[in-house]
């Protein structure tokens, strides 16, 4: 199953820059490891902000909770980043379906 990621990072007041960018570079080495095996498909980090978009493959989303709760920034200072979730499906399937729906619309609809 795809999954659409996306990270706010924050980090307190009494957080040094330099601590952040230490997590940081853990966290960027994890997920550079991931993408060689195949579970991140692509990430990419937003310019100027502490911001990062990930997709991901994963089989359950029941894995997909374990992999976050298990990530390195999340175990260090995970009350400061937000993550949204997405459940993506290839467009190629939608395509398919919409045009599945086109034909049995066709087939099942009286003539006039």
């Amino acid at each position: 199953m795809l999954y659409h990621l996306d990270f706010q990072v924050e980090y307190s007041a009494d957080m040094s820059q330099q601590d952040l960018l230490t997590i940081w570079k853990e966290e960027a080495d994890a997920a550079l490891a991931a993408k060689q095996e195949g579970i991140i498909v692509d990430l990419w980090k937003c310019v100027g902000m502490r911001r990062v978009i990930v997709i991901v493959d994963v089989p359950s989303p029941d894995m997909l909770d374990q992999i976050l709760l298990d990530l390195p920034i999340m175990k260090k200072m995970g009350q400061h980043v937000h993550v949204e979730v997405v459940s993506l499906r290839r467009y190629e399937d939608f395509a398919i379906d919409v045009s599945d729906r086109l034909d049995s619309t066709k087939t099942t609809t009286p003539s006039t």
